[in-house]
């Protein structure tokens, strides 16, 4: 495991072109989108100030990029027509193209319509 860390340990940003920090390895004041969004912050436009790097199994090398907390600007708040978006886009994915009925979840874009479009013939022998 120390091989990973020493691989993704990069603070210059000579090896990868930008300062590289191996998982759990950031410095203070900086941090990555779901952190900032968990601060009720956003990068602001920023660019990104490092990246961490991980070894993953399944996915292989992973990057996760790093902002600055001293430039990083809160979070619009919800207005009413974002509310109206976000709930008509969210209808929208509920809505069964086949039946044109609420699905009451979201429906998977695998199968394209709502269950019981999608196998009938389960429906009828159950």
């Amino acid at each position: 495991m120390a091989r990973f860390r020493a691989r993704f340990w990069d603070p210059t940003g000579a090896r990868h072109g930008i300062p590289t920090y191996p998982w759990r390895a950031a410095p203070e004041g900086l941090m990555t989108r779901r952190q900032l969004r968990a601060e009720g912050l956003r990068p602001g436009g920023q660019e990104p100030a490092a990246q961490l790097m991980w070894q993953s199994r399944s996915r292989g090398v992973r990057v996760a990029y790093l902002y600055r907390v001293d430039r990083a600007r809160p979070v619009r708040p919800m207005t009413d027509g974002r509310h109206r978006a976000l709930a008509a886009a969210m209808r929208a994915r509920r809505t069964c193209p086949t039946c044109r009925a609420d699905a009451g979840y979201v429906i998977s874009t695998s199968l394209g319509c709502c269950v019981t479009c999608a196998h009938p013939e389960e429906q009828r022998a159950a």
